[in-house]
């Protein structure tokens, strides 16, 4: 599809594998581009029955590249601010996970090395997550003084408890495989977690491809509040924070390695 993201089909099974491993597959403005991008390409295939998402090099996804923070700003100013529904009921952001959990056919998360931030929430739209034993994660964004706002809110709210959101949210921890497993944030752990993946996606491709489509369809429309009112909140929160003093000081002290000194 592009520099940041391969797509191969292979018969029934198409595999999207981020491409930026010199970056760890952080994530920039072309990168999610390039995610929305591929995602919406096989929104009308037909012949695809399941779908293996993965990350080259040493992990899943470092998150955002905060090294192009300045320019996403810059970016989402141009198109209207992260208000604007540029991708349904999605901005693009958002729409870097939400395709995803949109796809009519199932999506299966392969995880090795780590998934930060937006990462851990693009995987979470997936279907199933398969994640390596010394895999970790985190909802990285408190770090920078910012809120889960690439579909997060609405992702999460179906694997764990909110106790478990809010703590993970508040103070953007680092944790194991065998956390993310048991308050529900994976599927299981695999020593191998691609192999694995391959394998579920071709069980998933030997069944009836229109009662998977049904039953993916009807698990998705039963859950919980409207999406368009969670990710509006979202963005909201999201709009009220970003450009802050209080991020812009999350955002120098992490860059600075120091503790960040904030105002009330």
């Amino acid at each position: 599809m592009s520099e940041r993201v391969h797509l191969e089909v292979t018969g029934n099974i198409a595999t999207v594998t981020l491409t930026r491993p010199d970056k760890r597959n952080a994530l920039d403005l072309d990168m999610i581009s390039a995610i929305v991008a591929t995602g919406e390409t096989l929104m009308e295939r037909r012949d695809i029955r399941a779908v293996v998402l993965c990350g080259d090099g040493p992990a899943f996804s470092a998150g955002l590249d905060t090294s192009t923070f300045q320019l996403l700003i810059s970016e989402v100013a141009k198109a209207g601010g992260i208000m604007a529904r540029s991708h349904g009921l999605s901005n693009l952001f958002q729409r870097a996970a939400m395709v995803w959990a949109d796809l009519p056919m199932p999506v299966i998360t392969a995880v090795h090395g780590y998934a930060y931030g937006g990462a851990f929430q693009i995987m979470l739209g997936a279907d199933i997550r398969v994640v390596a034993p010394d895999a970790q994660f985190s909802i990285m964004e408190g770090k920078w003084g910012l809120v889960p706002d690439m579909g997060g809110m609405v992702l999460m709210r179906g694997l764990a408890r909110g106790d478990v959101i809010k703590r993970l949210t508040y103070t953007a921890e680092v944790f194991d495989a065998t956390a993310a497993l048991n308050w529900g944030f994976v599927t299981e752990i695999a020593d191998d977690p691609m192999t694995r993946a391959l394998a579920l996606a071709a069980e998933i491709a030997n069944r009836s491809p229109g009662a998977v489509r049904e039953a993916k369809a009807m698990i998705r429309a039963t859950e919980f509040l409207p999406d368009d009112e969670v990710l509006l909140a979202e963005s909201a929160a999201q709009d009220r924070l970003i450009g802050s003093p209080n991020q812009i000081e999350s955002l120098m002290a992490g860059f600075e390695k120091r503790a960040p000194n904030f105002k009330d």
